[in-house]
């Protein structure tokens, strides 16, 4: 990443596959919680964009932080954010539709790729 830029890369299904079996990356979900039980990536913590903008923690302090939704739109703007804040961060190209595509597994094992469900706030 360049340490100019405000903007955050993207990372392959493939490539975070390989970088999660090393443990060298935080994952975060930014969709819904009823899109993330239906079907998510194997160790990710479900955090919504509003959570992370009011308390993003210890994200990307220590790690690569990558975010993904169902197909990258909702989560590179929080990777940027991120980005823009100091912070390490990618968005996964693509989101989870790229991972299914890939022929990665979702968790659980019957889980799928759920449809855009917006909520609005409560």
């Amino acid at each position: 990443m360049s340490g100019t830029s405000t903007k955050a890369d993207t990372i392959t299904a493939r490539e975070l596959a390989d970088r999660l079996a090393r443990g060298e990356v935080d994952l975060v979900d930014v969709r819904s919680p009823e899109e993330y039980e239906r079907g998510r990536i194997a160790g990710a913590v479900h955090r919504t964009a509003d959570e992370l903008a009011a308390d993003p923690g210890d994200l990307g302090t220590r790690k690569l932080v990558v975010f993904y939704c169902r197909s990258g739109e909702r989560s590179a703007p929080v990777a940027d954010a991120f980005v823009a804040s100091g912070r390490k961060a990618a968005s996964l190209e693509g989101g989870l539709e790229a991972w299914a595509q890939a022929g990665l597994e979702l968790d659980p094992p019957d889980g799928e790729v759920a449809p855009y469900i917006f909520l609005p706030p409560s």
